[in-house]
């Protein structure tokens, strides 16, 4: 597996890393829900060179990390760690809005190493930011872990430009992670052009759209109620859905002419967005994680690459990615 520097000054990973959200968290979870093939599947990535494994506290919460954790147990050499932080959760595992303060920074992190049962987290993110608190203090205090051998490096998750320049003033950010596939390009306008100022590498999360790009992703009337977070989501409902599978034709064909899945088509298309950006495909499969670690060999030629512009243009996807109140926690 291909390697890059996230940032200027950040961890050396792998191309492709392996979101873990989805192995205990936000799509049919309990239904589909297998432990021993979830670790599997990490072991079966580690042994493909795939040694960038994502998590955060509240998928579950506190199950990703704490299955993670399991997982890595024997094999930490391998494995440049990054886990995220910022809700209030209570004690019941109920979650009662963003917090940024210092004094949970640091609450958090001890109870992520924990359960992670680890001594030090390679990447910490900020997973949503908190309004009540300037995200200097936020970042102060994690700048403090950094100094206190606890964490590594330090990212951002769905932040705007003008934070990113703040939080870069207290602290290097190595990464910054959100959004970004073939139907979701609004970085490019403003985050990304100012991530590559500031040195800041850019990790992708749902870079296959929630599986939608994969062909995998179910209607949201057909997503299981209070299990599959699609089911919320305005791009799997009713005419949204509809119009969107026609992106997802589009897609198909340009796949079959590469002898390629769509799913590894939308991979090789992010990675050739420049050497700064790693992806973080979600799988709780070994066969899918095969399938998506193919992308890192496929070269798509610059007829390929305006196919796939031209098919999805900023903007082309029907409907907005969040309902309204995942949307708020969204920084602009």
């Amino acid at each position: 597996m291909q390697q890059r520097t996230l940032g200027t000054r950040g961890p050396v990973v792998s191309a492709l890393g392996l979101g873990c959200m989805g192995m205990t968290y936000a799509y049919d979870h309990a239904a589909a829900r297998s432990d021993d093939e979830a670790i599997a599947t990490i072991h079966a990535a580690l042994d493909l060179g795939i040694n960038f494994l994502d998590t955060a506290e509240i998928y579950g919460p506190f199950a990703n990390e704490e299955l993670v954790g399991r997982a890595i147990r024997g094999r930490r050499e391998e494995v440049v760690l990054a886990t995220k932080f910022g809700f209030r959760i209570g004690a019941d595992r109920s979650i009662a809005g963003v917090d940024g303060r210092p004094e949970n920074v640091r609450a958090a992190c001890e109870a992520s190493l924990t359960r992670l049962g680890v001594e030090t987290i390679d990447l910490y993110y900020q997973h949503r930011l908190d309004p009540a608190v300037p995200v200097e203090e936020t970042v102060g205090a994690m700048a403090e872990l950094v100094r206190a051998g606890k964490v590594r490096y330090l990212g951002l998750s769905e932040v705007g430009v003008a934070t990113l320049e703040r939080a870069s003033r207290v602290h290097p950010i190595a990464a910054l992670q959100s959004e970004y596939s073939l139907w979701e390009r609004a970085v490019e306008q403003a985050v990304l052009p100012a991530c590559r100022r500031l040195g800041i590498g850019f990790v992708p999360f749902s870079p296959l759209g929630r599986g939608f790009l994969a062909g995998s992703a179910p209607r949201a009337e057909e997503a299981a109620a209070g299990e599959d977070i699609r089911r919320d989501l305005p791009r799997f409902q009713g005419g949204n859905y509809d119009r969107n599978l026609a992106l997802l034709a589009q897609l198909r064909s340009i796949a079959a002419s590469l002898g390629a899945t769509t799913g590894q088509v939308a991979l090789a298309w992010l990675l050739a967005q420049g050497p700064d950006i790693v992806p973080i495909p979600g799988t709780k499969s070994r066969a899918r994680l095969t399938e998506n670690s193919r992308s890192a060999s496929l070269a798509l030629s610059t007829t390929d690459l305006a196919a796939l512009a031209a098919a999805f243009p900023v903007g082309a996807a029907a409907g907005p990615r969040y309902n309204e109140a995942m949307e708020r926690l969204v920084d602009r």
